[in-house]
């Protein structure tokens, strides 16, 4: 079939596909709490009504349920990245283990072991507060579809092995990985049978907002903070319609500018999209396989996720990573309908027996990026303000991490957390424009053409991993 025909026909399956996120288009969305008119008075106050703030304001509460916490979110609950990710919940805090055995290698033991705490103290907390949010312990596998990404896995996991950190993760050759899941491209994969839980994301941040408020967290929706200042012991944050005073301030703002002006150039905002199928039918369903309702992911550097609604949809994002020029967070960046044309056909090459499968949803949304793929915190205003950003796309756990993290700064407490150099030190900022541009666009076609040539990273790339910048996608 000619290349224009085979395009019409993937576009064709995105005909009726809605510009809304799917997990935000649902009928038990709550209604918004109201905003903050006038002044309130707090212990703690919470910046930001995503996953970071959520579980900041939730274990706040925990910790201390005297502490009087207000949250205050410039939109709706879960409506930028926590209700638009692709619902990986990852034990990782690192971006993955070769991420943090080359950036933290004496402690990556303990990053693991912490990772795989907060993962069992996340489903924990989702079912202490019975927060219906499709939480499934099925892990996720990482797929080979070249033969030098099949090499790539297995090295990985003899240096894994090597270290203890396989746990209960095995390698699966390309007739094991097609029992798991049947696609023509997979040659092999690395199965992290535990390390990972799927969810509904925004399921989740609607959960933990009932939570929060069930303790007493007073939240205020529609409620942007738009400066921060320290009139004398405590600290201010002013709104539209009028400001918040508090001893102490968590900001859970990731990938918006930061209160702290200073922390800003460590972020920049990296646009990723995703897709939603119809529910497959059960024939759909037999001819792919997938019985086991994994996260999969391939291992190219310009890499797809994708996995299992609970209805049987079949979510398929990632490989375009756009940074805008000047790095501004716009809602028209929020959809890119060339890259919903590619998705579309790549998603029809890896599964060739869902032909004529139509999209009903088409989305996309903006990742703290930070050039080292995880988290950073730090504390501001004689210690009165902590911050944690730079998830880079690994955040629906992580967050919970960095939540603790930031309450254990706050309390001026030295904790197993507080004592990492992980969390004690920070990545490497990004140039101003038009560097931060060039640069990000010059790693991008270098991953682009890694992926094309065995892997082979240019000189571009290399000097970029030498100084601690080297990027997936």
């Amino acid at each position: 079939m000619a290349p224009g025909a085979m395009t019409r026909r993937w576009t064709k399956s995105l005909a009726e596909a809605k510009p809304v996120p799917f997990w935000l288009d649902d009928p038990g969305k709550p209604d918004p709490e109201p905003a903050l008119v006038g002044d309130e008075r707090c212990d703690l106050l919470v910046v930001g009504g995503g996953y970071s703030g959520l579980w900041t304001a939730l274990i706040a509460k925990e910790r201390d349920p005297g502490r009087d916490v207000v949250l205050v979110e410039g939109r709706e609950i879960g409506w930028a990245a926590s209700g638009r990710n692709g619902g990986f919940c990852a034990a990782s805090l690192t971006h993955g283990v070769p991420n943090g055995l080359a950036r933290w290698p004496k402690e990556i033991a303990k990053l693991e072991e912490l990772g795989a705490r907060n993962l069992d103290e996340i489903e924990a907390a989702v079912a202490r507060y019975g927060i219906d949010c499709d939480f499934e312990r099925t892990g996720e596998i990482d797929v080979a579809t070249q033969p030098h990404q099949l090499a790539e896995l297995h090295e990985m996991y003899e240096e894994m092995d090597a270290l203890g950190l396989t746990g209960g993760a095995e390698l699966l050759d390309e007739d094991e990985l097609r029992k798991q899941v049947n696609s023509p491209t997979f040659l092999g994969g690395f199965y992290d049978r535990d390390g990972v839980a799927m969810l509904h994301p925004a399921k989740l941040a609607w959960g933990l907002k009932r939570a929060c408020r069930d303790l007493g967290v007073r939240v205020y929706e529609h409620t942007p903070a738009l400066q921060l200042a320290s009139p004398g012991a405590g600290m201010a944050i002013r709104t539209p319609y009028g400001r918040v005073y508090a001893r102490q301030v968590a900001l859970g703002t990731n990938v918006f500018p930061s209160l702290v002006k200073r922390v800003r150039p460590y972020t920049v905002p990296v646009y990723d999209y995703a897709l939603m199928t119809e529910p497959l039918t059960a024939d759909q369903l037999a001819a792919i396989g997938w019985q086991n309702r994994q996260g999969l992911g391939d291992a190219a550097n310009q890499f797809h996720y994708f996995r299992l609604s609970a209805d049987n949809r079949i979510l398929w994002g990632g490989y375009d990573a756009i940074y805008p020029f000047g790095g501004k967070v716009r809602a028209e960046y929020d959809h890119r309908p060339e890259t919903y044309a590619k998705l579309a056909g790549h998603f029809f090459t890896c599964f060739p027996q869902l032909e004529g499968v139509r999209f009903t949803h088409a989305w996309g949304g903006a990742i703290d990026t930070c050039s080292r793929f995880s988290a950073f915190f730090g504390t501001a205003y004689g210690e009165r303000v902590a911050y944690a950003a730079g998830y880079t796309g690994l955040g629906v756990g992580a967050t919970r991490f960095g939540a603790d993290v930031m309450l254990d700064l706050l309390a001026g407490e030295r904790t197993e957390r507080t004592e990492l150099e992980m969390v004690r030190s920070k990545p490497l900022p990004f140039p101003p424009e038009p560097f931060a541009w060039a640069g990000v666009t010059l790693t991008k076609w270098g991953l682009a053409r890694a992926d094309e040539n065995g892997g082979r990273r240019n000189v571009w790339l290399r000097a970029m991993d030498k100084v601690g910048l080297g990027f997936d996608s």
